[in-house]
């Protein structure tokens, strides 16, 4: 081979093997350049995690806190319940935090101080409704910690309801992400946490109606220059400590999506690392129905049936959705099929008859099964063997008195002496 030769063929198989390269999942840290040391993305309607980076590691939510404190409030009062500023809940705000929006000794429903929390991100405020649900804020921190818990939060433990820095005062990107799909359940928080601007009202203790403020979210603000046009919501959050963090939610196409960036370095890196992880699931993930509730999953064949009602349809009892990549939106996932021990006939329709299970990205999806139709029992084999036990009965029965007629019969042919009774005796 000469070297022109040589050379081309070194060329194409260059060309030839770029096409085959295979595609790199954006959900490498490097590929997807999310600059912030912690970051999560989730699917709001099914928890999938579409990407994570550091997600499990310890870190300070700062004011991403209030997303917790605003889910216990609409868990335990009524948005017209009335709360008190108390002296101490604006006295707990250290030095250096933002205490100005509440005055003492002010009267204001649960929904203003909402607003004033998750909009305003008031610190004040989070004390007020703390203090009047639970009596004091560590008692409300306690609450926190037990709602934390029954979530599945594994690596979360609060001190307070506004997120002042403590050293005792941590959550995780995965934990914060847990948390804000349960609020966002709530129609009023995911309505307050997508207001741009709110006013509070006048009150006994403020005449004026002139306490105007925006939201400390750029993700909605249209004239920002961080506008997300899918954004809607959630909450912002910084201390010196934890720097810059913000989890935000966005809905496009069907899909709602949950992402969390904590501790990045400057105000615009919080918000460019969120919109990069809102633009890769959006661009990258669909969902998948993968069983639907009614959806005939297989069929079986019950032994003991009937003949006309012997084939049993196994259908699911709900719907199994999840988040794919978009080359597997049109892949068939079979699922493994557990029956119900000594499943067996008669059976009604709507009767749960056993379980399928899915695995989808190695994850495993379960919904029951219930039986599609009536299956009746078959009575053949038992009417088979009540004639069979008859027959033998008889059989049994019948031999005694066969022996007896044949003793009998035996008897009776005996032959008797033979006498002529026309001869006369003596003659």
């Amino acid at each position: 081979m000469n070297v022109k030769k040589f050379l081309t063929c070194v060329v194409l198989s260059i060309i030839i093997s770029l096409f085959f390269i295979p595609v790199l999942s954006y959900a490498d840290d490097n590929n997807l350049n999310i600059e912030a040391p912690s970051a999560i993305l989730m699917d709001n309607d099914t928890g999938k995690i579409l990407y994570e980076k550091s997600a499990y590691e310890k870190r300070e939510p700062a004011s991403t806190t209030k997303i917790m404190t605003a889910m216990l409030t609409l868990e335990h009062c009524t948005l017209d319940e009335v709360a008190t500023v108390t002296s101490e809940a604006i006295k707990d705000v250290p030095s250096g935090y933002s205490s100005d929006l509440l005055k003492m000794g002010e009267e204001l429903t649960v929904e203003d101080l909402l607003y004033a929390l998750l909009v305003k991100s008031s610190n004040e405020a989070a004390n007020v409704l703390a203090i009047h649900i639970a009596g004091s804020v560590e008692s409300f921190a306690t609450m926190m910690n037990t709602k934390a818990n029954q979530l599945g939060c594994k690596n979360t433990h609060f001190v307070n309801p506004n997120g002042v820095h403590d050293e005792n005062h941590y959550t995780t990107a995965y934990d914060l992400a847990i948390m804000t799909r349960e609020a966002m359940k709530k129609d009023t928080f995911r309505q307050i946490v997508c207001t741009v601007a709110y006013t509070l009202p006048s009150s006994n203790k403020y005449s004026r109606i002139d306490r105007n403020f925006t939201t400390t979210n750029d993700l909605i603000k249209k004239q920002s220059d961080n506008y997300y046009e899918s954004a809607i919501g959630v909450k912002t959050g910084f201390t010196s400590q934890a720097q810059n963090c913000l989890v935000s939610a966005a809905t496009k196409d069907g899909k709602t999506l949950i992402a969390v960036v904590l501790k990045a370095d400057t105000d615009n890196q919080r918000y460019e690392d969120s919109k990069t992880l809102l633009n890769y699931g959006f661009d990258n993930f669909s969902k998948k129905n993968v069983v639907k509730s009614g959806d005939i999953v297989q069929t079986i064949n019950i032994e003991n049936a009937t003949k006309a009602t012997r084939n049993l349809n196994l259908v699911a009892e709900s719907n199994i959705e999840t988040m794919v990549t978009n080359d597997k939106i049109n892949e068939t996932i079979e699922p493994t099929v557990t029956l119900n021990e000594n499943l067996s006939a008669p059976i009604e329709e709507g009767q749960v008859v056993g379980t399928a299970t899915y695995t989808v990205d190695n994850q495993t999806y379960t919904v029951n099964l219930k039986a599609g139709n009536t299956v009746k029992k078959s009575y053949t084999l038992y009417f088979i063997i009540v004639v069979a036990i008859i027959a033998l009965i008889l059989i049994l029965f019948d031999k005694p008195n066969n022996s007896r007629n044949k003793k009998r019969s035996r008897t009776n042919t005996r032959r008797k002496p033979y006498v002529n009774y026309n001869i006369k005796q003596g003659k």
